[in-house]
């Protein structure tokens, strides 16, 4: 199973410490406001330094049920860098890419996205029951998923490479780790990636990868930092986020392989809506979209440094496979 929810509690848990640390200079924090009913919307939110404003032909092609409660009741499993996570540990407070793109969407279809926190393997579930109407937490859009609920999507992710800041070994592609030591997660896609790509290092005659396992990421990253390896292997938004966030953004970068921009063996994730829901369905692809658009969805994932992951149409069960 190719999904970036497979390995994600290690990648959370590596990830906590620099996300509390860079939360304070993110903004836009929201709340869990799950009780929040009907009312009059604010003509416009703030969302990642932009005032989104309401397009009142959307809000009323939603469905009667939303309209009237005005609010859209949202599932998430907290905490996944960057996608969603607490501004403070233990408090209810949320921030991240889905929260923040939630409040977006809901701030154009002039209702309030409600957000709150469910263990990944019930969201599903929760939504056929109806206890939620859509999911917003780092999901893959897979066939098997589409089989009960529809996606909008939004971001295209898989592995990517991270480096020291300033790239002293000027690694650009895979390929360049062919002969160099690198560092990886134990039990991950990432280290099956870089296994499958012996064959090509061997082909090309560069010479093996030096793969160097590590129990956690943040055990990767210690070596990194340590110039034991001159690169690591990881999901492509938890590097962009850590490129981000490490030492103010001075300990590490993300090569962008042209070929491979959203990360390789990258597949779409997605917005999960309820099919006994397909006006909301409709309503948020034409919203997401019209965030694109006016550039407000580029600035939303260029806060959590995973520019590269955003989509440039918004799109509906788009995995074929």
């Amino acid at each position: 199973m190719n999904h970036i929810r497979l390995h994600r509690r290690t990648t959370a848990a590596a990830l906590a410490a620099t996300a509390l640390l860079a939360l304070a200079a993110c903004g836009d924090g929201g709340t869990t406001d799950a009780a929040a009913g009907g009312g009059k919307q604010p003509a416009a939110v703030e969302v990642a330094g932009v005032n989104v404003k309401r397009d009142a032909k959307l809000h009323t092609s939603l469905p009667e049920s939303v309209k009237k409660s005005g609010t859209v009741r949202v599932a998430t499993d907290v905490p996944y860098a960057p996608f969603e996570m607490f501004v403070t540990e233990g408090e209810k407070e949320l921030t991240g890419l889905d929260y923040d793109l939630g409040q977006a969407i809901g701030a154009r279809l002039g209702v309030t996205f409600a957000f709150t926190p469910q263990k990944f393997d019930g969201i599903v579930p929760a939504i056929q029951a109806g206890k939620f109407d859509v999911a917003m937490s780092a999901m893959t859009d897979n066939k098997e998923r589409q089989a009960v609920v529809d996606f909008v999507d939004y971001s295209v992710s898989g592995s990517g490479i991270m480096v020291v800041k300033g790239n002293p070994e000027k690694i650009t592609t895979l390929d360049d780790l062919c002969g160099k030591k690198v560092a990886v997660q134990a039990a991950t896609n990432q280290l099956d990636l870089l296994k499958t790509h012996q064959k090509a290092c061997q082909k090309a005659g560069g010479g093996a990868i030096g793969i160097q396992t590590f129990p956690k990421d943040s055990d990767a990253q210690l070596a990194l930092r340590a110039d034991k390896v001159v690169a690591q292997v990881l999901t492509k938004p938890a590097a962009g986020w850590t490129a981000k966030t490490a030492d103010g953004g001075k300990a590490f970068e993300v090569v962008d392989d042209p070929a491979a921009s959203g990360g390789y063996n990258a597949s779409p994730n997605g917005i999960a809506v309820s099919k006994k829901l397909p006006e909301l369905t409709d309503a948020i692809q034409k919203a997401l979209q019209s965030l694109i658009d006016d550039g407000t969805a580029t600035k939303i994932f260029a806060k959590y440094g995973v520019e590269s992951i955003a989509v440039k149409e918004a799109t509906r069960n788009a995995a074929v496979d």
